[in-house]
Formats: structure tokens, C-alpha cells, sequence
């Protein structure tokens, strides 16, 4: 059975210029569409677990992006550091604002996780009404669901003073980076959220993703069923599970989203 991804579903309880001088900052770097195909094509025809891991997704942080029941082939090459030949081999590349990345839980290195890059080293996160500012920018995410109507103090006033518990690694995060109201990203870690913005318990609960628990960046979704999250979080194949999908494997596979390239999507840079 593929990796399980636990996109870390929850509802944290509520508490109630001379422009002729400037030159315009470089473009973030894209593989492109027939890039990200080859690549794809390549680690399916050639890839092992030290290239490609399969992971399936078994809770609902990431939705609409990512739904309960994908199944993804995750590049394990994307974020490898690059050498004076592979670089010419392979699109080696930064972490990059926008990607969505599988990683080590920072709090459980045994579990592993999904979410989408917010911040990157040096950047400066806050939310306000739910709404992301990133390096005082208000930021226009058309990924985002929000599935509560009320405001949070903390999770949707981030950061405030917590209005619960958190992991230590939080705690730590709000002692000693934040300045003027908000997150600043320290080097060799990333601030991380679901897309299922109310119900993912992110970087705002458990802290930074450190650069070494990112394990790849997934590419393409290659089956999507529609199987409850009991059935997805065991480590193996469940009697449960394989009774569903003997009597309903056709109808309870999403067909559209089979093959589906998993895309990032670039938030605005400073």
C-alpha cells in the first residue's frame, strides 16, 4: 500500500526609483508542461524508491487540491541538492512559495505530511480575517476553501497570543520569530498551510517545516478513490477496504482526476 500523506485534518477549538537603475526581480523557475511530463514519464518508466515514492492522501487539509483518496507518485529528485553533473541532468531547483511539498511531521519524523509552501527564509507571514499577508502584501489564494464562518482569534488572526495548546515547536516559533505582528521565516525552514484552510493543523500549530524533512514534490496523481479515511490510515490494506473496492472500484474512482499533474501555484513575490 502507498506511503499514507496525512494532510493533518482539524478544527482547532475556538476561543471565541530610477527605473532605469532597477532591473525587475528574476522570474521563479518553471520546468513547464513537456518538462514536467518527461520527468514524469521518466520516473515511471525508471524510478525506484530512491526516486519516486507513492503516497496516498487520507484526510482533507488539502482540499479542493488534494482530495481524500489520491494517490500520488511524490519526485523525490526535485529539491536534491545539485552537483556539477546532475545539474545538467536533472531540474534540480529551490523550494519555492506556492509548491506543495510531502515532508517529515516536524513533531513525528515517522509520519509523513502535505501541505503548500506559504513562506520561504527571510519571508514574513501573518493572517488577518483569514486572509494571508505575505511581506505586508495581502496575497490572493484561489486554492483556499474556508468551511467555518467564524473567526478564530489565533488560527485566523495568526499570530496571536494561542487561544490553545500547541506543540513546542510553535511555542517557539511565536517566542522568537516574530517581529511587528508577524512570522519571519528563519534560514533553512518553511512555513507551511493546508488548503483547507479552518481545518488543517499547519506551521501555525507545530511550527516550521525544517529544509531537511522535505522529502519531494508530488507530480502526478495516478488513481483517486473514494474511500473513507479509516480506510486510508492503516499501514496496511484493511478487509474493509478490500471489499470496497472489489464491489465499487469503478464507480468510486474518480476517472477526471486520473493522470492529473499536480501544479504549484507561484504567490507573489516581495
Amino acid at each position: 500500500m502507498p506511503t499514507q500523506v496525512k494532510t493533518k485534518t482539524g478544527n482547532p477549538p475556538a476561543a471565541g526609483k530610477s527605473s532605469a537603475a532597477v532591473e525587475p526581480p528574476p522570474e521563479p523557475k518553471s520546468r513547464g508542461i513537456i518538462a514536467e511530463w518527461t520527468v514524469t514519464i521518466l520516473l515511471l518508466l525508471f524510478g525506484t524508491t530512491t526516486l519516486v515514492q507513492a503516497f496516498v492522501i487520507p484526510t482533507g487539509s488539502m482540499e479542493e487540491s488534494l482530495l481524500i483518496g489520491d494517490h500520488l507518485l511524490v519526485d523525490k529528485l526535485t529539491y536534491a541538492p545539485s552537483g556539477a553533473i546532475g545539474r545538467h541532468l536533472l531540474p534540480y531547483m529551490d523550494v519555492q512559495r506556492g509548491d506543495i511539498i510531502v515532508f517529515r511531521y516536524p513533531i513525528r519524523p515517522e509520519e509523513t505530511f502535505v501541505k503548500r509552501v506559504i513562506g520561504v527564509p527571510g519571508d514574513r507571514v501573518k493572517v488577518v480575517d483569514k486572509k494571508l499577508w505575505l511581506n505586508g502584501k495581502p496575497i490572493d489564494e484561489p486554492y483556499v476553501v474556508h468551511k467555518t464562518e467564524y473567526i478564530d482569534n489565533y488560527r485566523d488572526n495568526f499570530p496571536r497570543p494561542p487561544n490553545i495548546r500547541l506543540d513546542e515547536p510553535a511555542l517557539d516559533m511565536l517566542e522568537k520569530h516574530v517581529v511587528n505582528d508577524e512570522v519571519v521565516v528563519p534560514e533553512g525552514r518553511y512555513f507551511a498551510m493546508g488548503d483547507n484552510r479552518d481545518h488543517s493543523l499547519d506551521s501555525r500549530f507545530w511550527g516550521f517545516v525544517p529544509r531537511q524533512n522535505i522529502i519531494g514534490k508530488p507530480l502526478v496523481i495516478y488513481w483517486s478513490y473514494q474511500a473513507p479515511t479509516e480506510h486510508l490510515q492503516d499501514t496496511s490494506i484493511s478487509i474493509a477496504h478490500l471489499k470496497d473496492l472489489a464491489l465499487n472500484f469503478f464507480s468510486k474512482t474518480r476517472w477526471e482526476r486520473t493522470f492529473n499533474l499536480i501544479h504549484p501555484y507561484p504567490l507573489e513575490r516581495e
